[in-house]
């Protein structure tokens, strides 16, 4: 695929989409239910049929073993996957010596008391206003078909973008970019990201002859604090993938996208809330046709109880949650269930050491722009994705995720919620990616490249 420098935009000092992101990440409330919780508040009354399938207790019938038949997972994972794979590729910088490093704007130093790797950590601040940069020379290092990895914490996660800028030699720059950390709390520790890239010069850059390397912190808040950590080289894909993933399992998936996605050969990822499909919810796919989608190819993964789990009362209703929302997948026989997405993009530190009980792989950091990743050095719990509300957008990830051989992933709910772009764009999107060098993938897929590398 060529890549098409015009459609890219011009690097700005501020992160534009910041206030869109605010009001379209994370799931619609459902206030039209016919019975049963989910009212998107953590408000948990079920006055339905009172077979509570994804209570805080086991749920019975729990699966054992590594994997049942059918491809069926187990309750409990056989390892932590953050810890398991928590430092991809090689090391590019580990912060043990900041000497290289050169403050250009707000402020930065060494913190010994908070480090990922090793003894110490780069902390950056900058105030209101005040944009973040540190840079250093980076000679002998040839990043040529490899994507830059890195651990990040920040206090601030609102209303901010994290850059890796390089430039060769002669000018050239490529920006990789978290575009948006959407999470609802104030810290939930250390995670790894591995961007894909934003944008960069009309002129490619030599990635063997890499002079500068430039870490920007990008904010629209009173303030911003940003720990940096194992910046490390992880190889790039070999090639550019999508993945089209639906929150809550959504009847406007079934009666208007699938259709298309049958047409074209497309699987997608089904985020689904046991409940809402158990007690039949107004405009939720019902177990039955959940089990349809997973026969036309589609991947059935857990929603939970589609409340903050960083707002649960106790680690024990944590865990119940948790375990019951996937025993439910499990019983049912759906193979995704070792994967998860967050309602309301809501996860803490306490929350992530219980995914990790349950989940191998998951997410998401959410923004309302690009925002991809590479598929070998992402932190297992912490994707990132796109919200789907325009085509426009969307275009630009399937083109970037094609030039650089990255993933996007693209999320929808429905097609009148304003986070879900129209039915009639949805089908362009189709046609575009159908058109283009990608590969539309599950997270069976993504999850093989994360743990094999390749």
């Amino acid at each position: 695929m060529t890549r098409d420098n015009t459609t890219r935009r011009r690097f700005l000092a501020t992160s534009g989409a910041a206030a869109m992101a605010a009001g379209l990440a994370g799931c619609t409330n459902r206030l039209n239910s016919v019975r049963g919780n989910g009212d998107g508040n953590g408000n948990g009354n079920s006055t339905g049929n009172g077979n509570d399938t994804d209570s805080d207790s086991d749920g019975g019938n729990e699966s054992e073993g590594d994997e049942n038949g059918n491809g069926v997972p187990a309750l409990e994972t056989e390892y932590n996957s953050r810890e398991e794979y928590r430092q991809a590729g090689d090391s590019i910088d580990d912060f043990e010596d900041l000497g290289p490093w050169e403050v250009v704007q707000g402020s930065g130093e060494a913190d010994t008391e908070i480090a990922f790797d090793g003894s110490q950590s780069l902390r950056l601040t900058g105030g209101e206003g005040e944009n973040i940069v540190v840079e250093r020379e980076l000679s002998d290092v040839d990043l040529t078909d490899l994507d830059l990895s890195f651990a990040v914490r920040t206090t601030t996660p609102d209303k901010i973008t994290i850059n890796i800028r390089v430039v060769d030699s002669y000018g050239s720059e490529r920006i990789y970019s978290l575009r948006e950390i959407t999470y609802r709390t104030p810290d939930v520790g250390w995670f790894r990201s591995s961007p894909g890239v934003f944008e960069e010069s009309s002129i490619e850059p030599m990635m063997n002859d890499i002079a500068t390397l430039q870490i920007q912190v990008l904010h629209s808040m009173p303030e911003a604090e940003v720990w940096v950590d194992d910046l490390r080289a992880v190889p790039t894909a070999d090639s550019g993938y999508v993945m089209l993933s639906w929150d809550d399992g959504s009847l406007d998936f079934l009666e208007k996208a699938s259709p298309l996605h049958d047409e074209y050969g497309f699987n997608a990822v089904q985020a689904v809330v046991p409940r809402w499909s158990e007690e039949a919810r107004e405009g939720i796919m019902s177990t039955s046709q959940l089990k349809e989608r997973q026969e036309a190819g589609d991947q059935i993964v857990t929603h939970g109880r589609h409340d903050r789990m960083a707002e649960y009362e106790s680690e024990d209703e944590l865990d119940g949650r948790l375990k019951g929302a996937k025993n439910w997948l499990i019983q049912h026989e759906f193979t995704g269930a070792d994967f998860i997405v967050y309602p309301h993009n809501s996860y803490d530190a306490t929350s992530l050491e219980y995914i990790s009980k349950y989940h191998y792989c998951g997410g998401f950091n959410q923004a309302g722009n690009v925002n991809t990743t590479n598929v070998h050095g992402f932190d297992p719990l912490a994707l990132p994705r796109t919200i789907g509300h325009d085509l426009d957008i969307a275009k630009r990830c399937v083109d970037l995720a094609g030039a650089y051989n990255q993933c996007t992933i693209l999320n929808f709910h429905e097609f009148s919620a304003n986070n879900t772009m129209s039915e009639e764009d949805y089908e362009a999107l189709l046609a575009y990616i159908d058109e283009s060098d990608v590969e539309v993938i599950t997270f069976d897929e993504l999850w093989k490249m994360r743990t094999s590398g390749n």
